[in-house]
């Protein structure tokens, strides 16, 4: 389960980016989560995910 507020959603995503997956899609499948749903949400606070940083900003 994610959060659904987008702000505590994008604190989750970049602790997992960070701690423990190489890449959104990593993070995505394992768990078992929309990559175009955190996209969607985080850029609705304008974040996006920066590859190379691999996390979003």
């Amino acid at each position: 389960m994610i959060p659904k507020d987008p702000v505590m959603l994008l604190s989750f995503v970049n602790l997992k980016l960070r701690d423990f997956y190489g890449n959104l899609e990593s993070l995505c499948e394992d768990l078992d989560v929309s990559e175009t749903e955190i996209v969607d949400k985080l850029s609705s606070i304008d974040y996006h995910y920066d590859k190379e940083k691999n996390q979003f900003v």
